[in-house]
């Protein structure tokens, strides 16, 4: 490879999020200028706790892929993947599946704080508990050298890490030991104060929705509740909207201008909130545009999609005769 590889990618389970975009997105279309960028659709993994809902991955597949190509990643520079469509990835997680005990998998956090969302420990299904491991197989199998994730994503990076380690030590060197990079702001809260916006929690804003809808959730949003009156001084640490300001707002003397009066309690909620509508629909208007785009020219999508799937699959079974030969186990017969 003359370039370092990148693996990165999402689960299909609905249209993305402005979470998405500052955790992840944004840093994708800029490294994709220095990287071999492999950007995953993992339609396996979105099984693990949406198997009754087979359509509705499907269509989120089409969902994503309209996302990726209007915050401008290019299908050309780069290579989108379908798990599904790569047997390669379940083999590699299988044969990975075996270098890991269940009380390492269970002292993952972010895979408890996910169980913990779905309840009793009977509604976890064999698949869903591994998917930390089939998520190293998604990056070990293309060699990825930088893993760009959202901050609640790095323990499965260094999961991977344990992973490629004992297998280079038990069967020789395979893989590169990857590095995880987390995206300019590393968390962003739901429209509602939760620590996370979420399409489950129904807090988020899509890079989808239209002008329209994202002004009348930018009007709901939380702020701060200790503040009753738009003259009662106001707190900016921890409000969602000036978050959102600082994230997506790039005239930085308005948000300050807004901060300094919201602090005094000389600006309402009314005028802040409207300020913020204004530079997020500033902000996804090109994005809208170039969705619009796609949209209407399915083939291209497709094209995306197939192509870079068919690349990878090379990739694939380059890096598996490389396993199988080293763990020696490439022919019986």
């Amino acid at each position: 490879m003359s370039r370092k590889r990148i693996l990165t990618g999402t689960r299909p389970t609905g249209p993305l999020h402005l979470g998405h975009y500052v955790g992840a997105l944004e840093n994708w279309v800029r490294l994709q200028k220095d990287y071999d960028c492999f950007f995953l659709i993992a339609d396996y993994q979105a099984l693990g706790d949406h198997i009754e809902e087979i359509q509705r991955i499907r269509q989120a597949v089409i969902e994503v892929t309209l996302d990726w190509l209007a915050v401008g990643l290019d299908p050309v520079r780069s290579t989108f993947v379908i798990q599904s469509a790569i047997p390669e990835f379940a083999e590699l997680h299988m044969l990975l599946s075996m270098l890991i005990s269940v009380p390492r998998l269970e002292r993952n956090p972010t895979l408890k704080a996910e169980m913990k969302d779905l309840g009793r420990r009977e509604n976890i299904s064999v698949g869903f508990f591994t998917y930390p491991v089939s998520q190293a197989a998604d990056i070990l199998l293309p060699k990825a050298h930088l893993v760009p994730v959202g901050e609640d994503q790095m323990p499965h990076i260094e999961l991977t890490r344990e992973l490629a380690r004992r297998f280079n030590q038990t069967y020789g060197e395979v893989f590169p030991i990857p590095e995880g990079m987390v995206g300019r702001v590393a968390r962003l809260v739901g429209t509602d104060g939760q620590a996370k916006m979420s399409k489950s929690l129904g807090n988020c804003i899509y890079l989808s929705d239209d002008a329209a809808t994202v002004t009348e959730k930018v009007r709901s949003m939380y702020t701060d509740p200790t503040r009753i009156r738009a003259t009662d001084p106001g707190h900016v640490e921890g409000n969602p909207v000036f978050m959102y300001h600082d994230a997506f707002n790039p005239d930085v003397a308005e948000v300050n201008d807004l901060k300094e009066r919201y602090v005094l309690g000389k600006v309402g909620d009314v005028e802040v909130k409207a300020r913020l509508a204004k530079a997020l629909n500033a902000f996804l208007d090109p994005i809208r545009e170039k969705r619009a785009y796609f949209q209407s020219h399915r083939e291209q999508v497709r094209e995306a999609l197939l192509e870079g799937t068919q690349r990878a699959k090379k990739v694939a079974e380059q890096t598996m005769a490389e396993v199988r030969a080293a763990m020696r186990i490439a022919s019986y017969v």
